[in-house]
């Protein structure tokens, strides 16, 4: 008798996921607990567990293709059905399907109670694996350079490199960076992968400096304006929009499309915040409190002084939602691109443990390690877009939120300051807001707020 494993549902109210890179293919063995798939939802990358063994008969999903919850992703059995048969095989209607509960994503499987089968005694010693999140895994990615077929075309297999027992396989998703390497003649198992396990072009680059001192195939280099006019053209690269990046693109998009954002912004000096962030820092080295927790704690007495901006709006129901708490987002960079996560509660938390919380999920971020729930339920964001060394922009609402708080850099401006005209730390803040929670005079309001605050950081002590 065959056994269909479905989509488990992720939790979060996530309702698909993208299939990332199977792990086994047809006629593999599989174990208990062995993860068998990278999916990538709206909020993290996950690596799936199958809660049964046996032989691997039928992938009901090729690698970029979108699966709902709840649809049938791989069967086991003795029944092995390879290449365009597969796609025909129903697999409800001879084989015992193993159901996954709701609210799965932050449970661990019980092989026992939802597969009938008998765990081995020394699996029992073994600690249970989470649904959820990443982790070391005990099988390598077992993949060979060939061609699949996505969305109706031929693309390649990403290149898997063979590794010694006991570490992950390292793959390359890109096929930029894939031709590259080929270009280079270089083993993708002597290039260390990114955080995930994936090579990236930053890693062939940092491979082929340390090793040959030599540049990446097609990597630019500058030229003269004599030379520049032989530089002929790149070839032309297609990239899917895929997993995050193609929830953002939704999110963004429907935020332009629906939203009737309006933006309003002011050039503040922040001589004394950064005084305050120093005096901190000698007072408390250990906190670690800098300039962004420090703009946290303005946001949070910000949305208490005017709850209309930490909101949403229900159009079905036509009502605007002033929430409860404020939960604060903040955009940080991760292997996959841009991300918000968000920490829970912020208005019940200190400035130290505000910077505490925003170290740790920076961290996350930066290893591609958040958790769907470390992404989700933010009713207001930050964004500090001046690490990227720019002065201002015009920040786009994160859908469902109604409202962002952009920040530039910080710098040596020339400033009026008591009546004279010095040197002083200057920084501009864009403010962008849904029109329909409020008008200009409490958006305006808002702004002013956090503009007063960040001049003076004495101000909060009032309310503290």
């Amino acid at each position: 008798m065959t056994q269909v494993f479905r989509l488990p549902d992720l939790g979060e109210g996530l309702t698909e996921a993208e299939i990332v890179a199977w792990h086994v293919r047809v006629g593999d063995e599989v174990g208990v607990d062995q993860e068998v798939v990278t999916v990538e939802t709206a909020k993290a990358a996950v690596e799936v567990p199958i809660p049964f063994g046996g032989t691997v008969s039928v992938l009901h999903a090729e690698e970029g293709q979108v699966l709902p919850v709840g649809e049938p992703l791989i069967t086991i059995g003795e029944q092995v059905v390879v290449g365009s048969d597969a796609a025909r095989v129903n697999g409800t209607s001879a084989a015992a399907e193993v159901a996954v509960p709701d609210g799965a994503g932050g449970e661990q499987y019980r092989t026992e109670e939802r597969a009938g089968a008998r765990v081995p005694e020394a699996e029992e010693d073994k600690p249970e694996r989470p649904l959820i999140g990443y982790g070391a895994s005990e099988q390598p990615v077992r993949r060979t350079g060939g061609r699949r077929r996505r969305r109706g075309q031929l693309v390649p297999e990403p290149i898997a490199a063979a590794t010694p027992s006991g570490r992950q396989a390292v793959r390359v998703i890109s096929p930029l960076v894939r031709r590259l390497i080929q270009q280079a003649g270089v083993d993708p198992s002597e290039i260390r992968p990114g955080p995930t396990g994936v090579i990236r072009r930053v890693d062939l680059e940092a491979y082929l400096t340390e090793q040959r001192g030599g540049p990446v195939p097609g990597q630019e280099r500058s030229v003269s304006p004599v030379a520049a006019e032989r530089v002929t053209a790149r070839e032309a690269t297609r990239v899917p929009i895929q997993g995050v990046h193609r929830i953002m693109v939704e999110r963004l998009s429907t935020s332009r499309r629906e939203v009737p954002d309006a933006t309003t912004w002011v050039d503040v000096d922040a001589t004394r915040l950064m005084k305050a962030k120093d005096a901190l820092k000698a007072a408390r080295p250990e906190a670690g409190i800098g300039v962004l927790p420090l703009l946290a704690r303005i946001v949070v007495a910000g949305l208490a002084a005017y709850p209309a901006l930490n909101s949403s709006v229900d159009v079905e129901a036509g009502e605007i939602v002033q929430h409860g708490g404020i939960n604060l987002g903040f955009a940080a960079q991760s292997p996959r691109g841009l991300v918000v996560p968000v920490v829970h509660d912020a208005h019940a938390l200190s400035t130290a443990e505000l910077a505490q919380r925003l170290r740790e999920l920076t961290a996350r971020a930066r290893e591609g390690k958040l958790s769907p729930a470390e992404m989700t339920g933010g009713t207001f964001t930050l964004n500090n877009y001046g690490v990227y060394g720019v002065d201002g922009s015009t920040p786009i609402i994160n859908h469902p939120e109604a409202a962002m708080l952009g920040v530039g850099r910080i710098v040596d401006k020339p400033w009026v300051h008591r009546g004279k005209l010095k040197v002083r730390k200057v920084t501009q803040l864009s403010f962008t807001f849904d029109h329909r929670v409020c008008d200009g005079g409490t958006a305006g309001g808002f702004l002013r707020f956090v503009a007063d605050c960040v001049e003076d950081p004495r101000r909060l002590l009032a309310d503290l």
